[in-house]
C-alpha cells in the first residue's frame, strides 16, 4: 500500500440520506392522508378520467371546423366558432399582457435611477426601493381583486392594470441593478468635464444601459401573457375567463381548442421575443451566426 493510498479519506456514508429521504416522504404521506376533504378513494379513478377528458379534448382539436357540437343551445354554432372566439380572447389576453408591460416599462424607467446607488442618495433611493419591493410582494390576482376591479370593474382594463402595476416592481428591480453594475469609467469621463447630473445620465448611464433593459422588458412581457391568462379567471379580462366556465362546465372539446390556442399563441410569442431579445443583446453579426 502506497502512502498516497493509506491517506485517501474515506466516502461519506450514504445511509443518512437515505433516511432523511424516506423520513421526507413518509412526513409528506402523513399530511396528505391527514387532511381531513381529501377523497382518496377516487384516486384509483383518475388515470381512466384523464385519459377521458383527454380523449375529448383531442377530438375537439381534431374536428372538422364547419362541423356542429352536440348539445349545444344555438343550432348553428360551429366548432369553427370556437375556434375564432379562442383566438380572439387569447388576442385580448395579449394585448392585457403589452399594455401591462408598456405601463410598467414607463413608470419603473424613470424610478430607477432613483433607487440605483450610483446615481441617487440614500434617503431618495430608500422610499423608491421600498416602493418597488412592496408592489412586486403582492400578486397580480390580489392587485386586481381588491384594487383594480373596484376602480375600473369587469373589464379588461382592471386586468392591464393589475399587470402594469406589478411589473413596475420587478422591471424597476432589475432596471435599478443594471444602473448599479455600469462601467464607471465613461461615467467619470463626463463629470471630468463638468457634465450635470442629467447629462450624466443621458451619455454616459443610459445607453450602457438601454440594450438590457429592452431585454428584461420583453422578457417580462412573456411572464405577463401566462399572468393575463390567470386573471381572466376574476373577470379581469382575457381568454382565463371563458376557459374557466369551459372547464367548469365540463366542456372538453371546447377546452381542449382553448388549450391548443393559448399553448400555440405563447410559444410563437416567446420564440419571438426571444429573437428580438438574441438581437438587441448580441447583435446582428451574432443573430447570423446562431441561424
Amino acid at each position: 500500500m502506497t502512502p498516497a493510498t493509506a491517506t485517501r479519506p474515506k466516502p461519506p456514508p450514504k445511509w443518512p440520506y437515505t433516511v432523511a429521504g424516506l423520513a421526507l416522504v413518509g412526513v409528506v404521506l402523513a399530511a396528505g392522508w391527514s387532511l381531513e376533504d381529501a377523497r382518496w378513494e377516487r384516486l384509483p379513478q383518475f388515470p381512466g378520467a384523464i385519459w377521458q377528458y383527454a380523449a375529448q379534448m383531442v377530438d375537439g382539436v381534431l374536428t372538422w371546423p364547419g362541423a356542429h357540437p352536440d348539445g349545444q343551445a344555438d343550432p348553428d354554432l360551429t366548432y369553427g366558432d370556437w375556434w375564432l372566439q379562442a383566438l380572439k380572447l387569447m388576442g385580448e389576453s395579449v394585448a392585457l399582457a403589452w399594455i401591462g408591460t408598456c405601463v410598467g416599462a414607463l413608470v419603473s424607467f424613470p424610478l430607477a435611477f432613483l433607487a440605483a446607488s450610483n446615481t441617487a442618495p440614500w434617503f431618495v433611493r430608500m422610499p423608491v426601493r421600498t416602493f418597488f419591493n412592496a408592489i412586486r410582494a403582492v400578486p397580480e390576482i390580489l392587485l386586481a381583486v381588491i384594487v383594480m376591479l373596484p376602480l375600473f370593474g369587469l373589464n379588461p382594463m382592471a386586468g392591464a392594470m393589475a399587470i402594469g402595476i406589478h411589473s413596475i416592481g420587478s422591471l424597476g428591480k432589475l432596471t435599478l441593478e443594471s444602473i448599479e453594475a455600469i462601467d464607471p469609467g465613461p461615467v467619470e469621463a463626463v463629470v471630468a468635464s463638468g457634465a450635470t447630473w442629467w447629462q450624466r445620465i443621458r451619455t454616459a448611464v443610459i445607453p450602457q444601459l438601454l440594450p438590457e433593459t429592452v431585454g428584461f422588458w420583453l422578457y417580462r412581457f412573456e411572464v405577463n401573457i401566462r399572468a393575463s391568462a390567470i386573471l381572466g379567471v376574476v373577470s379581469a379580462g382575457g381568454i382565463g375567463a371563458l376557459l374557466s366556465r369551459v372547464l367548469r362546465g365540463r366542456e372538453w372539446e371546447w377546452g381542449g381548442i382553448m388549450l391548443v390556442v393559448i399553448i400555440f399563441v405563447t410559444i410563437l410569442v416567446d420564440q419571438i421575443s426571444a429573437a428580438l431579445r438574441h438581437r438587441i443583446l448580441h447583435g446582428a453579426d451574432a443573430t447570423a451566426v446562431a441561424a
